[in-house]
């Protein structure tokens, strides 16, 4: 019974994250509480025939497709890492990839191939929203293949709505969080000095960066504080909520 409320719970939020949906918006439209939609995601709450009736109302989904969507969803595995330069997204992706025996796929990386330009030739030539566009193209082709993947993102994919709604929908999310001194020294370490070349207010375009994605990034599925700790540490923490 355990694995099947939490394959229903699967299914529930990957639809409500599909359409866009917050909690609060499928409770208005279920007439179901903010609290058991979140047991019901948690797959900690034992719906009766009733509530999973008005759940399929309000997500306009038959009540078979949970079951299957959810069996889906479950199969493969898919992990996407979050967060701006300097969050540790490839090195902690290859490594968990490596680990758990997944494809590493770097988004960005992809999309560069795809466009046979540098993604500073893509913004310089075409502008963000060519950009964006190649990003939600090169995202629906990864998820296509229908393999297990460790997926890191480019920083600004959560300021596309829609793409950002297609990742949470069918891979867990992962915000590699940090303090701004922490992206700065990580890239600087990298060997990268871009930042403050010719940018004498770049720690302060960084800080402003993270304090307007903050709430986005929040809305991942999982958060991990890695200021404190090594990549592999953090790779620990991903594989064990991961799995949960």
């Amino acid at each position: 019974m355990n694995d099947l409320l939490k394959t229903l719970g699967r299914a529930v939020r990957s639809r409500r994250e599909g359409r866009g949906l917050t909690r609060t918006g499928l409770a208005q439209a279920s007439g179901l509480s903010v609290r058991f939609l979140l047991d019901v995601e948690q797959g900690l709450a034992n719906l009766s025939v009733l509530k999973l009736h008005a759940l399929a109302l309000a997500l306009d989904t038959p009540i078979e497709a949970f079951l299957s969507e959810g069996r889906a969803s479950a199969s493969p595995h898919r992990i996407a890492l979050l967060g701006i330069r300097g969050a540790g997204k490839t090195t902690i992706g290859r490594k968990l990839a490596s680990r758990l025996g997944l494809e590493f796929v770097e988004l960005d990386r992809l999309i560069e191939e795809r466009a046979s330009l540098s993604l500073s030739e893509i913004f310089a030539v075409h502008g963000e929203d060519y950009y964006r566009r190649l990003e939600r193209s090169a995202l629906e082709a990864v998820l296509a293949e229908g393999k297990g993947c460790v997926i890191a993102t480019g920083g600004g994919i959560v300021t596309s709505p829609e793409t950002f709604a297609l990742l949470k929908a069918h891979t867990s999310t992962f915000w590699l969080r940090a303090s701004a001194n922490d992206h700065w020294n990580r890239v600087l370490q990298q060997g990268d000095r871009r930042p403050m070349s010719g940018h004498p207010r770049a720690m302060a375009e960084l800080r402003r960066l993270l304090s307007t994605r903050r709430r986005l990034y929040g809305t991942a599925r999982h958060t991990i504080d890695t200021s404190s700790l090594t990549p592999d540490e953090v790779v620990d923490q991903i594989g064990t909520r991961a799995a949960d």
